[in-house]
């Protein structure tokens, strides 16, 4: 080991320095034959590596003109320094020769752990280490009193110990050891989560009765005492209205006229004494409800039908509808009927759309045909009413479309003017070659496989009856 790396205080003399390692010497010797001094281990160095020479003056060595300097020995071990972890705090400041005696007790010094748990620390650290982190220490639990090593209790024992005492979880203001936990939070707690029996619903053990009260699926006995088996709450009100048999029951023929009450399990007794009464109520019954219905159908009638004169008729599926008329010939397609005004006359728009007559295979034909209405009698005939039929062009721009119309004042002397009857079937008039099959494939008088058609009817000369 070469000289001191301590710090000193004050500066050594430079006769205190060693040639080789610079530093002050430890145990220093002397060369007799030239006076130089070295470091007893830095001198044995060089004379290990095969020098014979003074490092100084080259003057050859003699192993017997080597000795001890006892006077620069003293000096140098007489000489204060700061202790070693003076960097770390330590302000010792003392002879050199008593360091060691320093670092036998200075708190800086890094020691090994007396448990002998392999950690070093610093002696100042020792106390705590043992008492709270020293994995070999030995710990009593402040809970049970058993004595444990420091590492089962930090890894094991603490935060498990039976005996440890705990608030209950559920904040119900209980304390109790930890052993009797669980059993307390399951049985014991208020405030511990139940599930009612009846309907499978979670609650606080505290409010359960008050639920119990109010549980749709709790057991109760029926009000009228008819059966000793209980019900569910929610089912009371139709056991009593459909099924208890104690309970006051109206006849089935209520509805028909029959007033008669009684306990539902002597309804079967009332019904077969009574069965030609209920009868003729169920007949009287039917009676009303046909008059009543044909009231509505009559109010429905002037409600839904059209009273304007204007009727547009919107055929969807043509494609389809074409090609069976191809295949049939003759097929018309009759519109649902229309009035020319509120007591005007009743009529309904016929197409032929593979064509008729003249206009058969190669037209789209259309008429307007003439039915029997309810004012017929009050109206006058023959009709003369003009009329106007239209086919819709439908561009997305307004302005684009192209509609076709057609119109015809009606000739008094012709059948189809004349005042319809009842089961009479009749062509009516308009235009067999209404529009061509050509024609009505360009534009849009085709979308979404529809076409729209209007017949108008004029009822400006009009004379309300």
């Amino acid at each position: 080991m070469p000289g001191f790396s301590f710090v000193f205080v004050d500066k050594p003399r430079r006769r205190c320095l060693c040639p080789v390692c610079r530093l002050p010497m430890r145990d220093p010797v002397q060369i007799k034959t030239c006076g130089h001094r070295f470091c007893d281990i830095c001198l044995q160095e060089l004379l290990s590596g095969g020098v014979f020479k003074c490092p100084e003056d080259d003057k050859p060595l003699d192993y017997a003109k080597l000795y001890p300097d006892k006077e620069v020995r003293g000096e140098i071990m007489n000489s204060l320094i700061r202790c070693t972890h003076a960097k770390d705090g330590c302000r010792w400041v003392d002879k050199l020769q008593t360091l060691q005696t320093h670092l036998d007790t200075c708190l800086y010094e890094s020691v090994p752990c007396p448990n002998r748990c392999s950690a070093h620390l610093l002696r100042f650290n020792v106390d705590d280490h043992i008492e709270y982190l020293c994995p070999k220490r030995r710990v009593v639990c402040d809970f049970c009193s058993q004595e444990f090593p420091g590492d089962y209790m930090d890894q094991t024992h603490a935060g498990n110990c039976p005996k440890e005492i705990m608030w209950c979880e559920n904040k119900c203001g209980a304390k109790l050891e930890r052993r009797f936990l669980t059993n307390h939070m399951k049985n014991e707690c208020h405030k511990r989560t139940v599930t009612c029996q009846f309907c499978d619903r979670e609650f606080v053990y505290e409010t359960l009765q008050t639920h119990q009260y109010q549980c749709p699926r709790f057991p109760v006995s029926c009000p009228n005492r008819c059966d000793p088996t209980k019900i569910p709450r929610e089912e009371v009100e139709v056991h009593v209205q459909e099924l208890c048999p104690s309970a006051t029951a109206n006849c089935p023929f209520k509805e028909a006229g029959c007033k008669f009450k009684c306990a539902r399990y002597s309804m079967d007794r009332h019904l077969e004494e009574t069965q030609k009464t209920h009868l003729h109520l169920a007949w009287d019954l039917v009676k009303r409800q046909q008059q009543q219905i044909a009231h509505l159908c009559s109010a429905l009638h002037v409600t839904t039908h059209i009273t304007d004169g204007t009727f547009v008729w919107k055929i969807s599926s043509y494609k389809a509808k074409y090609i069976e008329a191809l295949y049939k010939n003759g097929k018309e397609l009759v519109s649902q009927p229309f009035y020319t005004s509120r007591f005007g006359y009743k009529a309904a728009l016929s197409v032929f759309l593979n064509g008729n007559g003249a206009g058969e295979g190669k037209y789209l034909s259309v008429y307007i045909k003439l039915l029997p209405g309810e004012y017929d009698n009050i109206l006058e005939w023959p009709f003369r009413l003009p009329v106007s039929f239209t086919l819709y062009d439908q561009p997305n721009d307004v302005e684009m479309r192209a509609n076709l119309t057609e119109s015809f004042v009606p000739d008094p002397t012709w059948k189809h003017f004349q005042k319809p009857v009842k089961d009479v079937e009749s062509l009516g008039f308009g235009y067999p070659k209404f529009v061509s099959h050509d024609i009505l494939k360009t534009r849009n008088y085709i979308r979404d496989d529809s076409i729209i058609i209007r017949v108008s009817v004029d009822t400006k000369e009009f004379i309300l009856p």
